[in-house]
């Protein structure tokens, strides 16, 4: 069973993931492209676990041994003795595979090399690699530490062996349904909520409702945690739009093709919790404001 796991990513998918892991009580390796993006992601699971201490949902004992569980990686050499490596990089395929060409030469051949991707083929990912049978995708929902599903998607020659790891993984250790995915963009999470957060956006541009209603009518109708517009916003507006593209151009269908809306958003650099503004406010800790 994994007990030692590598994160490669420390963005907000990243974060949230090494935050999760740590809690479980796994020993986490964190790595990023910079010193400064590391030092951001570790102080940004600190004000996450400082959030949890002041709604009482641990101690501060606690924060301080899951703090103690997340390792810094300086560089992917530093991966070499975890069981379990997860990238969590930025939705780009030659980023992607670069990535993977690079862990395949430095872990050892038993390592299994997960991506935490929402869109891309983990048969083109594991092309990367000399041993594309230790590679498979594990799609966290964000943020990991909360959603109990965890989308399991093979590659045409991820092994057996692979599947049945990281299945009794997520289920036994990480306490998570694994739900088996067959390799499709947007698997399941991403293509349904991305198609409501686009139809969302539809109605806005209509003026059929204002983004507090549209989100209240869900909220409320469908006992949403957060209606679809905020949900695009912590997502981050950009990553929305990313998934949207990369669906429309791989499915060719219209109801993929993103709101202009969107597109309006991200070009002004409003991405949502990330950045402050999207469709709502937020604050530095990334609470509603507006």
């Amino acid at each position: 069973m994994f007990r030692s796991i590598g994160v490669v990513g420390g963005g907000t998918m990243g974060q949230s993931i090494a935050e999760m892991l740590a809690v479980k009580g796994l020993d986490v390796h964190l790595t990023e492209k910079t010193p400064d993006r590391l030092s951001a992601a570790l102080q940004a699971i600190e004000t996450s676990l400082d959030r949890q201490i002041e709604k009482w949902a641990i101690t501060l004992a606690e924060k301080k041994l899951i703090l103690n569980r997340i390792h810094t990686a300086p560089s992917l050499e530093h991966l070499a003795q975890c069981d379990l490596v997860i990238e969590t990089i930025s939705e780009d395929l030659d980023s992607k595979q670069s990535v993977f060409a690079q862990l395949d030469a430095i872990l050892p051949q038993e390592t299994v090399i997960a991506s935490n991707t929402s869109t891309l083929s983990l048969t083109e990912l594991a092309g990367a690699t000399r041993h594309p049978e230790r590679v498979i995708g594990m799609h966290f929902v964000y943020p990991a530490i909360r959603i109990d599903v965890v989308e399991i998607i093979r590659g045409l020659q991820t092994s057996d062996e692979t599947f049945r790891a990281t299945k009794d993984f997520i289920e036994q250790v990480l306490a998570k349904k694994g739900v088996m995915v067959y390799e499709s963009p947007g698997f399941v999470t991403t293509r349904l909520i991305c198609l409501l957060i686009n139809e969302a956006l539809h109605l806005l541009e209509e003026g059929v409702a204002s983004a507090e209603d549209i989100d209240a009518s869900m909220r409320i109708g469908y006992s949403f945690q957060h209606g679809p517009l905020e949900m695009a916003d912590r997502f981050g507006l950009d990553s929305v739009l990313a998934a949207l593209e990369r669906m429309f151009r791989e499915y060719g269908e219209l109801k993929y093709r993103p709101s202009i809306l969107l597109k309006k958003k991200v070009r002004a650099g409003q991405l949502g919790v990330k950045t402050g503004i999207g469709f709502f406010g937020y604050d530095k800790d990334g609470e509603r404001v507006s």
